[in-house]
């Protein structure tokens, strides 16, 4: 069969996910409490369907099923987190040891069915005890972290080579303390400025904590959603609005993380508005020391800005908003079950800028997908027709090859995400996964896109 489209021997083709929203057992073996947990019991109705964390997919007692799953439909690795509050119920202190004997058995079943174990540390989940020591804003919680880094490094370091540190850490600062979409329900830039930067500090500790454990052929990185910001004309004051709105939600951990340094610009902007952090002697070395060996790009939509309309409010908080305002493009592509804009070449736009002006560091596309609303919809013989998913994943496979082709160092493909699962305070609104779940008998069956994806992985391309 001739392929359009090959991609490079070993290319990773996977799916990843993270524990709050597999898992389940929220509150079973001996497992902490996180924010999640917590913000459920206070105001279940925040989430759709009054559906919580506490049983969610269940993985913890399906993973066995589940990595088979994985192993038919064409996987070659797959990315997990790890629940810091079920490893270390309190955050720091006494180790759980069926959470250890939990991952290490997923880790094991994972290499055993030839999958290679992407692991990563914090996917949002906050242990509750740590909360209330301020969470991020804390740099003794940036240390509880880092102990909490060394713990798994040391557990299970053997036989996990690929490590991350964050997962979206833009996420928590935006949804926890700028606009109340998370709990903390926080609305200061003040404390949104303090949380980021605590954790590129947190972030850099785990790095010189992993590196100083000298792993063979072990790799530690960062995983970012990389919103590429698209300006609505080449006018200058569209192009500075498009700027600055790639300084505040991708270069304030991109450019600390990969080349150990902030932009200058960003730095002159939260200086001029008093907002800058609160910085430790030595931060900035550590910083700089300690970048990451690869990267992880998450990417779903593109973020399309113009310059402000009207001008600023300057009584109402602080807010990336006052430097830019969004922009609608007439004509773009829809994903009309979700509402987000489809723009494929956006993958590709992300990878020259790495390669262009990060070094051309080692990356992979760590998730992309398409969430969509009641997908019993598209029911037929017993199964779904994702066809939108098929189109959604080959249209930014392309855009990935051509990006190869163009001396990109891009390693893998992972979709968000392997199973349907609970996706925050969506609960299980929109549906992501190559694996329909049943939420109440938790039974699991293939999508055609799982089965096309197989043809896909199989022959390492289409």
């Amino acid at each position: 069969m001739e392929l359009s489209y090959k991609f490079p021997e070993g290319f990773w083709w996977g799916s990843a996910t993270s524990a709050t929203q597999i898992e389940g057992a929220a509150n079973k073996d001996g497992k902490g409490k996180n924010i999640w947990d917590h913000w459920y019991e206070l105001e279940s109705n925040r989430f759709f369907n009054n559906v919580g964390p506490e049983s969610t997919s269940d993985f913890y007692h399906h993973y066995k099923e589940d990595i088979r799953l994985m192993k038919q439909i064409g996987h070659n690795s797959f990315r997990i987190s790890i629940s810091w509050s079920r490893l270390i119920p309190s955050g720091r202190g006494e180790v759980n040891q069926r959470a250890v004997s939990f991952y290490n058995a997923v880790i094991d079943n994972l290499i055993d069915n030839g999958i290679e174990p992407f692991v990563n540390l914090y996917h949002f989940d906050m242990p509750l005890d740590l909360q209330n020591e301020g969470g991020w804003e804390s740099r003794e919680v940036v240390e509880a972290y880092k102990g909490y880094a060394k713990i798994c490094f040391e557990l299970f370091g053997d036989r996990v080579k690929k490590w991350f540190t964050f997962n979206e850490p833009i996420v928590p600062v935006e949804a926890g303390y700028l606009y109340n979409i998370h709990y903390p329900n926080i609305v200061d830039f003040k404390r949104a400025t303090q949380v980021a930067y605590n954790t590129v500090v947190a972030s850099a500790k785990a790095v010189e904590v992993y590196h100083s454990l000298q792993f063979k052929d072990g790799k530690i990185g960062i995983i970012l959603n990389l919103t590429p910001s698209y300006p609505r004309s080449d006018h200058p004051a569209d192009l500075k609005a498009a700027r600055i709105a790639d300084l505040f939600f991708n270069r304030c951990f991109l450019d600390p993380a990969v080349l150990g340094k902030y932009p200058q610009e960003l730095i002159e902007i939260i200086k001029e508005y008093s907002e800058l952090p609160l910085i430790h002697d030595g931060d900035l070395d550590l910083i700089k020391n300690n970048t990451v060996d690869i990267l992880g790009v998450n990417y779903y939509q593109p973020r399309r800005v113009k310059a402000k309309e009207y001008a600023v409010n300057l009584e109402s908080p602080l807010m990336p908003e006052w430097f830019f305002d969004r922009y609608e493009m007439p004509g773009r592509k829809m994903n009309k079950y979700r509402g987000w804009e489809i723009y494929e070449k956006g993958i590709f736009d992300i990878l020259i800028n790495l390669k262009d002006n990060y070094g051309n560091i080692e990356s992979f596309i760590s998730e992309n997908g398409m969430g969509v609303e009641d997908e019993e919809r598209f029911m037929q013989n017993e199964q779904i027709q994702d066809d939108y998913r098929i189109e959604f994943i080959r249209e930014h496979l392309k855009w990935l090859h051509k990006s190869i082709e163009a001396g990109c160092n891009v390693k893998g493909y992972h979709l968000w995400t392997f199973m349907d699962n609970w996706s925050w305070m969506n609960a299980y609104k929109n549906r992501y996964g190559f694996i329909s779940v049943n939420i109440e008998t938790k039974e699991r069956s293939l999508k055609k896109s799982a089965q096309w994806f197989t043809e896909v992985s199989r022959n390492n391309g289409f």
